[in-house]
């Protein structure tokens, strides 16, 4: 029986590996190469924006930008030549012009209204201020002040109210010794409420000097002609009503009397001046005669 000659391929299977990592090698080479530069892309353009924001070049150009475009508006005739100012009356209109800083000339895009408002409220006499820009060449500017409604008398120091019984740090108060002087602890939280009773009586208001909150709990008052009027606690509005029914039909507040307390609700307690008795007695039997008590 002949034998079958076998052949023997040496170094075949190692060949084919190797022509087959080497096509796996061709294919994915390439591919990480690509790979390798988007990413090395993407860090430097990452790089690039850190770089951009955190060196301040993003807001360096958009100043840039800004400035360019509003020197742009101004070439086109938006530029500030008036600056109106409504409702002045006691804000320093020097202050106003530094916070509002524009000049005749200067672009009108320039100027920022939200910024100036948020300066010009921080003025003592500004209570609310509206500002806008009206085109194509003013600024506008309303103001509603505060209103001085009394004087505070406190720690030996006299101090100018506003309408909300606030303090308005005025550095000269010499325009308004006019106003009512009030004084006692606490009195600039009362003064509103009690000017807002007096109001409903305008010819007791002109009358009265200053009022004393006492104990923090009531108000004396003190005419021009040093009558007193002691108030009750509560129900100051018909006190008030009742002394002016009185000084309507019998002119008690010019009798020369000392006091007039009006803390009982069904009568009025008054003490003369000395030399004033005769008068007196004279108002009372006119008072007592038409039934009301004293």
């Amino acid at each position: 029986m002949a034998k079958r000659k076998t052949k023997t391929r040496v170094g075949t299977r190692k060949t084919s590996l190797n022509k087959r990592r080497k096509g796996i090698g061709a294919v994915l080479l390439p591919w990480f190469k690509r790979f390798g530069m988007i990413v090395t892309s993407i860090i430097f353009i990452v790089w690039l924006g850190a770089w951009f924001f955190l060196s301040d070049a993003n807001e360096n150009l958009g100043r840039y930008i800004n400035e360019k475009i509003i020197q742009k508006t101004a070439d086109l005739g938006f530029r500030v030549e008036n600056i109106l100012v409504e409702g002045r009356k006691h804000t320093d209109s020097d202050i106003i012009m530094a916070l509002v800083n524009m000049e005749q000339g200067d672009p009108l895009f320039a100027f920022d209204p939200a910024s100036a408002k948020a300066q010009i409220e921080k003025i003592t006499w500004v209570n609310h201020a509206q500002i806008s820009r009206r085109w194509p060449d003013t600024i506008h500017i309303r103001l509603t002040e505060r209103t001085p409604v009394a004087l505070w008398q406190h720690k030996g120091r006299l101090r100018l109210l506003d309408q909300y019984g606030e303090i308005i740090a005025a550095n000269a108060i010499d325009n308004f010794k006019n106003l009512i002087i009030v004084s006692g602890e606490e009195a600039n939280k009362q003064t509103p409420a009690l000017l807002a009773l007096l109001l409903a009586e305008p010819e007791l208001l002109k009358r009265i000097d200053r009022a004393d909150f006492i104990a923090k709990r009531r108000w004396d008052l003190r005419l021009k002609n040093d009558l007193a009027l002691t108030l009750p606690e509560d129900d100051i509005g018909l006190a008030l009503s009742r002394v002016m029914k009185a000084q309507n039909e019998n002119q008690i507040l010019d009798k020369g009397l000392k006091s007039i307390d009006l803390r009982k609700s069904d009568r009025m307690i008054v003490r003369t001046k000395p030399g004033k008795a005769q008068d007196y007695q004279e108002f009372k039997a006119n008072f007592s005669a038409r039934g009301d008590n004293i």
